[in-house]
């Protein structure tokens, strides 16, 4: 919880020294939202998660809920719109979650604290459990076995975390956006589980978006299962 505090100081500062960044429209070949290895919570914590984000005042920016939320386990490739089932990489990193994840039970994590950052809004993920934190590594060890390469390019993600905003415009209220975060800083959405690890990818419908399932391995399991 500490790192997580201080995690909430810099990026408050960030926001109220004018340093916010944000995110453009998806386009083939940009290095964010391309396809990622990621778990989404299900459970009560969804509907908390949506309600509180739901009362986020930014127009022009992305508000996430529903099954938009998710934690992400690693970003995997720059955007590309179509990743058919026969997709060599797709096929790859189907393969090497379903490695990582054999055995694992499904992770549980307690979702508390909210806090902004230089690109948007996220709600804190803390672990309850080793699942998520041996998953990621195996994943990132099962990947390198296929010598297939991600975008975190060896960067170890020790911070876990759902996002519930994105900036998708230069930030003109900042001090409004701090000040919503303060008022939840020590928002409490419960104990989630995770029983799923799915490689998805993201495609922007007007203002929001959308996570869409291309593979997915139920914790403790073997085989991923493709979706059409």
């Amino acid at each position: 919880m500490s790192d997580f505090a201080e995690f909430r100081a810099k990026g408050r500062e960030a926001l109220l020294s004018g340093r916010a960044t944000y995110d453009s429209p998806m386009v083939e070949g940009a290095r964010r939202w391309g396809a990622a290895a990621v778990l989404r919570p299900e459970g009560e914590v969804v509907a908390r998660l949506t309600d509180l984000a739901a009362t986020l005042d930014a127009p022009g920016h992305w508000v996430h809920g529903g099954r938009t939320l998710h934690a992400t386990i690693s970003s995997l490739e720059p955007y590309r719109e179509s990743i058919p089932v026969d997709d060599p990489l797709r096929t790859a990193y189907g393969a090497a979650l379903a490695e990582a994840a054999e055995d694992l039970p499904p992770a549980r994590a307690y979702l508390a604290g909210v806090s902004p950052h230089p690109g948007g809004v996220l709600v804190g993920v803390h672990p309850l459990d080793e699942t998520l934190d041996t998953l990621r590594k195996r994943f990132a060890g099962a990947l390198d076995a296929r010598g297939v390469k991600d975008l975190d390019h060896g960067r170890v993600r020790d911070f876990w975390y759902v996002s519930v905003l994105h900036f998708a415009a230069p930030l003109t209220d900042a001090g409004r956006i701090v000040e919503w975060c303060d008022a939840h800083a020590d928002a409490d959405f419960g104990t989630a589980e995770l029983p799923t690890a799915e490689i998805v990818q993201f495609a922007l419908t007007g203002t929001a978006i959308r996570v869409d399932r291309l593979e997915q391995v139920t914790l403790g399991t073997a085989g991923p299962r493709p979706l059409f």
